[in-house]
C-alpha cells in the first residue's frame, strides 16, 4: 500500500514538472516570436536560444555603453558649456567649461540636485522651464552674477555675460549650451577705448594742420589753390571722422548724458536742414516731398535730431539720381493702430525713401554698423567742388550715430528697400509726441 502511494505521488510530481516545462516553453515561444524572424528559421534548443539572445542584448548595451562615454568625451573638451537636467530640475550632468562658468565646482557626477541650488540664476531655471512648456528650442542671454557663501570671494569675482541655448529631450529632461560672451564684451571694450584714445590725440594736430592750410589758402592764387582746397577736404575729413568717433563712444557709453530735450517742431526742423542741403541737391536737380497733413510737435534734442536727417538726407542725395524725388513721409501712430493693450502716448513714424539703387540684401543686417562698406553700387559719390566749402564728406560713421541718437530718444530704426523706388527706405520712430495742430501741407 506504502508502495501504490509513493508511486502516485512520483507519477503526478513528474507530470506537473512536465506540464510546466510546456508551459513555460509555449511562453517563451511567445516572447522571442516577435523580436527577430530570424530565430524562427533556426531549430535550436530553447535555452541556446535565448542565451544567445541575452549575449546579443548584452553587447548592445555595451556599445550604447561606449557610444555615450564617448559623447561624454566630446562634449568635455567642447568649446561650449553644456549641462542636462531632469523633468524636476535636478542636475544630471554636465561638462567642464559648464562648471566653469557656473562654479560648480561642489557639484560631483552621480549627485541630483536642484539646479538652482547650485546655480543662483533665476534666468537659467526660467528658460528650462520656458523650454519645458512650449517643447521648443530657445535663446536667452542675460548677466550672470554668481553667488557665494563667502562674501569675500563674491566681491573677487567677476559677472559674466552669458548666452544659452535649450533645447527639449525626451521624458521631460532639458538640454542646455552655454556661451561665456564676456572674454568678447571685454576685447569689444578694450579696443572702442584705444580708438577713443587715439582720437583724442589726433584732435589737436588735425586742428593745427588745418589752420595751417587755412593760411596757405589766403596766400596762394588760381590754379595752385585747387590743391590746397583739396587737401583742406580731406583734413575736415579726418576732423570729422574723429569727432564722429568720439560723440558715437560717448553716446553708446551713455546715450542720454548729451540729450538736451526741448519741444521741436517736426517741420521747420526738416526744412531747416533742407535749406543747408539744398545746394549740393541742386547740382542733380533733387526735389524734396514731405507729406504731413499736421503740424507735429516732438520732445527731443533739437542739435542731435538736426543730424539725424542732416546724415540721412544727404545720404540721399548721394546715392539719388538726377531729375528724382527724395520723399519724406510722417505719421502720427496712436496705441489704437498698434492695438496695444496698453495706455502708450502716441509716437512719430518718419519714412525716408529715395530712388537710387537701394541696399543688396547681404547689406541691409549691417548698414548701422561702423564703418561697414556695402555694396559697390552704393559707394559714396562724393561731390567734389575745390572752390566750395559746401562739400560734405562722408566719415562712414553717418548711420551708426543716426541708430544711437534714435535709440537715445527711446525709439527704434531701421532699413529697407522701397518696393516702389527700389531705392533706400529708412524708418524710424521717435515716443513723446507733445502735440499736433492742423497746417497745410508742404512739398
Amino acid at each position: 500500500m506504502f508502495l501504490l502511494g509513493f508511486s502516485l505521488g512520483l507519477a503526478l510530481g513528474i507530470g506537473f514538472w512536465i506540464w510546466q516545462q510546456v508551459q513555460l516553453e509555449h511562453y517563451l515561444k511567445r516572447i522571442f516570436k516577435p523580436l527577430n524572424s530570424h530565430y524562427s528559421n533556426i531549430a535550436l534548443p530553447l535555452m541556446p536560444r535565448l542565451r544567445q539572445r541575452i549575449a546579443v542584448l548584452m553587447q548592445k548595451r555595451q556599445d550604447l555603453q561606449e557610444t555615450l562615454e564617448t559623447y561624454q568625451e566630446l562634449l568635455n573638451v567642447a568649446p561650449l558649456g553644456y549641462l542636462q537636467v531632469d523633468e524636476e530640475n535636478q542636475l544630471l550632468w554636465c561638462n567642464k567649461l559648464a562648471k566653469e562658468i557656473l562654479y560648480l565646482e561642489r557639484w560631483q557626477p552621480g549627485q541630483v540636485r536642484l539646479l538652482l541650488e547650485l546655480v543662483r540664476s533665476y534666468e537659467l531655471d526660467r528658460l528650462i522651464e520656458q523650454t519645458r512648456d512650449c517643447q521648443q528650442p530657445r535663446v536667452k542671454e542675460w548677466v550672470f552674477h554668481p553667488s557665494f557663501e563667502n562674501a569675500a570671494a563674491m566681491l573677487e569675482v567677476k559677472s559674466l555675460a552669458l548666452r544659452a541655448t535649450s533645447f527639449p529631450l525626451p521624458k521631460g529632461q532639458v538640454g542646455v549650451f552655454l556661451e561665456n560672451c564676456q572674454p568678447l564684451l571685454d576685447m569689444n571694450q578694450v579696443r572702442e577705448r584705444s580708438f577713443s584714445d587715439l582720437a583724442h590725440e589726433l584732435r589737436t594736430p588735425l586742428t593745427s594742420i588745418r589752420l595751417v592750410v587755412e593760411t596757405l589758402q589766403n596766400r596762394l592764387e588760381p590754379p595752385l589753390n585747387r590743391w590746397v582746397n583739396r587737401l583742406m577736404q580731406e583734413v575736415d575729413r579726418l576732423i570729422n571722422l574723429v569727432q564722429g568717433w568720439l560723440d558715437l563712444t560717448q553716446m553708446e557709453t551713455d546715450p542720454t548724458i548729451q540729450l538736451n530735450p526741448e519741444t521741436v517742431e517736426v517741420r521747420s526742423l526738416i526744412t531747416s536742414v533742407w535749406e543747408s542741403l539744398e545746394p549740393l541737391a541742386q547740382r542733380q536737380n533733387l526735389n524734396l516731398s514731405y507729406s504731413q497733413t499736421e503740424s507735429v510737435l516732438i520732445k527731443a534734442d533739437r542739435s542731435r535730431m538736426y543730424q539725424v536727417f542732416l546724415n540721412l538726407l544727404d545720404n540721399c542725395i548721394k546715392y539719388s539720381p538726377a531729375d528724382t524725388t527724395i520723399q519724406i513721409q510722417a505719421k502720427i501712430i496712436s496705441p489704437e493702430d498698434t492695438q496695444s493693450i496698453n495706455s502708450t502716448p502716441p509716437t512719430l513714424e518718419i519714412d525716408i525713401i529715395d530712388s537710387g539703387v537701394g541696399f543688396s540684401q547681404t547689406d541691409l543686417p549691417h548698414v548701422f554698423e561702423r564703418f561697414y562698406r556695402g555694396d559697390k553700387a552704393r559707394a559714396r559719390n562724393q561731390v567734389q567742388d575745390t572752390n566750395s566749402t559746401t562739400t560734405i564728406v562722408g566719415s562712414g560713421l553717418g548711420l551708426a550715430i543716426v541708430k544711437q541718437i534714435i535709440l537715445a530718444h527711446g525709439g527704434w530704426i531701421k532699413a529697407m528697400n522701397h518696393p516702389e523706388t527700389g531705392g533706400a527706405w529708412i524708418q524710424f520712430q521717435l515716443p513723446e509726441v507733445m502735440a499736433n495742430t492742423s497746417s497745410q501741407d508742404y512739398s
